[in-house]
């Protein structure tokens, strides 16, 4: 199909609406995102490497006490800003508690975003989401690196809404912590 095909059916501004029917209706598994400012992403499904860092991730939490609807994979967050709002989907997110159903949460509760590193997304990840998930105000970010010892970099919000490193590890050294011990205890 041609560009010029597509941009027929296509909407002249894309909305949070058509971002979460674009993801519904693809068969294929791609995210579709949109910044604040509007521009659409289109990320390809994740591998196996990435679901299994993230149920790793996943599971060290939920051993550690936290409840499964505190914990979402691939949910929809809103990340407002002055023009509108814009819609990522983190691999997953930790919630201080269950939220209400929805497309796109609100970042009302929202404890800690992990987003795990795929081939073409290390910009997005490293630049774009660290500047627009602190300017969100949301108090931690981490970021996992598909390096051979997949690094995670632990991000916390400082008082000038910009990130500093918290910390640095492995991710076997991660899961061998008490999330209590980072900064993010289940009493939130």
């Amino acid at each position: 199909m041609s560009a010029e095909a597509v941009g027929r059916y296509f909407p002249a501004v894309v909305t949070l609406d058509d971002v979460a029917a674009m993801n519904a209706a693809d068969q294929y598994g791609h995210r579709y995102e949109l910044n604040p400012q509007g521009a659409l992403s289109v990320m390809p499904p994740p591998d196996s490497e990435h679901a299994a860092i993230a149920s790793r991730v996943l599971v060290w939490l939920a051993m550690a006490g936290w409840p499964a609807e505190q914990l979402l994979q691939a949910a929809g967050i809103r990340i407002p800003s002055s023009t509108g709002s814009g819609g990522r989907i983190p691999d997953l997110t930790v919630w201080s508690k269950a939220q209400s159903r929805s497309v796109w949460l609100t970042l009302t509760d929202l404890l800690l975003v992990v987003e795990i590193v795929s081939p073409g997304s290390e910009s997005t990840d490293e630049v774009i989401k660290l500047r627009e998930y602190a300017q969100a105000g949301i108090p931690r970010y981490w970021l996992v690196e598909r390096d051979a010892a997949q690094t995670v970099t632990l991000y916390s919000l400082g008082a000038d809404n910009s990130y500093d490193v918290a910390a640095k590890m492995p991710l076997a050294w991660l899961l061998q912590t008490a999330p209590a011990d980072l900064g993010i205890g289940i009493d939130g």
